[in-house]
């Protein structure tokens, strides 16, 4: 369970890492991709940010959060920039990929297959 501080926080690194990301990604990951900060989970120190990630069109999502961990060190100087004055400490950054909408996505399209096939049962 997370505290009402550690809430705080992780909403305002989501709100300006976003926000970054509009800034300094396409200089990153190029024009293609669209990557969306879905979740930002702090640890109880406040020492380090656990950043959720979408990427969306593109196929191979996995170069991009690659390409993101490198340029970490410059992404948290931009973030700390934008936050410094609400945290004592610059927390660190780990940049991780958020596969929900992807999994989503393969439900639905599993179920309407089962639903075209008429195999879910009858619906009331």
């Amino acid at each position: 369970m997370e505290t009402k501080r550690q809430l705080q926080v992780g909403e305002l690194i989501k709100r300006n890492f976003s926000l970054v990301l509009q800034q300094e990604g396409r200089y990153i990951y190029g024009d293609e991709a669209l990557v969306t900060v879905t979740q930002v989970k702090m640890s109880s120190d406040l020492g380090l940010a656990k950043i959720y990630l979408s990427v969306f069109n593109t196929e191979n999502k996995q170069a991009v959060i690659l390409q993101l961990e490198q340029e970490n060190s410059r992404l948290r100087k931009i973030l700390s920039q934008r936050i410094r004055k609400h945290v004592r400490r610059i927390p660190h950054i780990d940049v991780y990929q958020d596969d929900t909408l992807d999994e989503m996505w393969q439900l639905n399209s599993l179920f309407d297959k089962l639903r075209a096939d008429k195999q879910m049962g009858e619906e009331e």
